[in-house]
Order: structure tokens, then sequence, then C-alpha cells
């Protein structure tokens, strides 16, 4: 098969490389520009731009993913089957009718709990036991199509988005090349998401990482490690801002200070 890519942060490396490292032509990698990034705003490749370059594939990044002259040079690749993962556009009709074997996407939960831009955050902050891996045929929906097949990961006690996120970005790899095995011998179905299932994760906002102290402890300790790495856990000590590393939820002790108060520095 011939694959076209779709893919921007580090999170989509693995299934870049179970591709370039599995037994169909890829044909090019489409990546979102390349932007302003850290302390000096220096203009950065993005991962998924920057390894596929490494591979000496073609790499797209375009401003605007549907203009005819796009669609055109997207056309011209000739793909049997697109594959997406954490690119950070919706296709719509004219890319998911390009390819003749449809588009993949590779998302990090266990649809449908968790459709949007933002799952393993949300799968912490709700205190989920499991996540996982889906492999799904994409739709004009916010990944709402059927599902193809599903990879289970435990959630830790101690794992942070960071730390999960690692994980899943090394199964959807596993994941994806199981995938296009069931494309190319013909073996693969693909069946409806259970509607009633359905949860959403929004796109994560800096002022999420926001401490509110009224919340129950088990709340704001799966808070602190779902902030991390990104946009950090965060609250106010004196009027002056102090980030949260790391937290603990204790026995609850009757004490008169309301929540949030400092008892010790030490």
């Amino acid at each position: 098969m011939r694959i076209l890519f779709f893919g921007t942060p580090a999170f989509a490396v693995p299934a870049l490389e179970s591709l370039l490292d599995g037994p169909d032509e890829m044909v090019g990698v489409v990546s979102q520009p390349d932007r302003p990034s850290g302390r000096g705003l220096r203009t950065e490749a993005t991962p998924v731009a920057r390894r596929a370059r490494e591979a000496g594939l073609p790499v797209l990044q375009p401003e605007k993913l549907h203009e005819p002259p796009t669609l055109d040079r997207l056309r011209a690749l000739r793909p049997d089957l697109i594959v997406t993962c954490a690119f950070g556009r919706i296709l719509r009709r004219a890319l998911l009718d390009l390819p003749p074997h449809g588009c993949l996407n590779v998302h990090a939960s266990l649809l449908p709990r968790h459709r949007g831009a933002a799952p393993v955050v949300r799968s912490i902050l709700d205190g989920d036991l499991w996540s996982g891996i889906s492999i799904f045929r994409l739709d004009e929906g916010m990944d709402t199509g059927p599902l193809l097949l599903q990879r289970m990961e435990r959630i830790r006690p101690d794992d942070t988005t960071g730390s999960l996120a690692g994980r899943l970005a090394l199964l959807g790899g596993e994941a994806l090349r199981e995938a296009c095995d069931r494309i190319r011998d013909g073996t693969a179905t693909a069946h409806p998401q259970d509607e009633h299932g359905a949860t959403y994760a929004p796109r994560l906002r800096k002022e999420d990482g926001e401490i509110v102290w009224g919340r129950p402890a088990e709340q704001i300790e799966r808070l602190v490690r779902a902030m991390d790495p990104w946009p950090g856990c965060r609250t106010r000590l004196a009027g002056t801002p102090l980030r949260i590393a790391r937290a603990e939820p204790v026995d609850r002790i009757a004490r008169p200070e309301p929540p949030g108060t400092v008892l010790s520095t030490e």
C-alpha cells in the first residue's frame, strides 16, 4: 500500500516509525506549519516533520489544508491509505474520500470514551483505571468513526500525562502496524462505536492548571499529575505564583484552617 501520514507532535512519531519499518510505501507526510516555541520563540520543525525529513520523505506543511493547490499536491501522491495521529486538524470529505482504503486515526483512549483533543489528560483527571489506543476509520465527526481495533494500557497510580502518553505512543505504533496488516490482507473489519458511552476531552487551556482548594484532595492530586508536563499545576502563596510539582492525599484530619493553607515549609 501507498500510505500518506498526517501528524505533528512527538506523540505521533512512534506511529510514523511503525510505518517506516513496515512493508508499505510511505509517499509523504503532512504536518502542521512550524511555529515559534520556547523562551526565545525560535521557529522549530514539528517532531513529525523533522523525523520525516530524516527519512527522506516529502513533507507538506500547509497553512490551509483544504485549499485546491494543497489538495492537488496530495492527490498527486496517489495514496491508497491516509493515516492520521495527533495531526491537530479535522479532515474534510475531500480528503476522506481521496484514498481507496480510506483514512485511519490513532487515538489515545478507549473510544467512545474521551473523544477530542486531550484524551490522556482527561483519563487521569477522571480517575480512570485503564486507557489505551483506538484505531478507527475517520468520518466527518469528532472521533466518531467505526473501530478497527483497540489495545488497553493500565493507568499507574503515579502516572502523569507525560508518562502515560509516552507508553500510549509506543502502543499506538504497534496497533497501527497491526491495523495496516489487516487492511493489506483483507481481514480488517470495523464496528460502530457505542454512543451511550461517549465522553469528551476538550483541548487543554493554561488556566485549567489552577488549583481550586475546595475540591476533594483526590481530585487535586489527579489534577497535579494531569497537568504535567503542560500547563503545570499552579496556585498562589501570599500573592506569589507557585507551581505544584507533586501532591499526595492524606487521611482527613479535622483542622480549623481552610483548604490550601500552608502548614509547614520543611
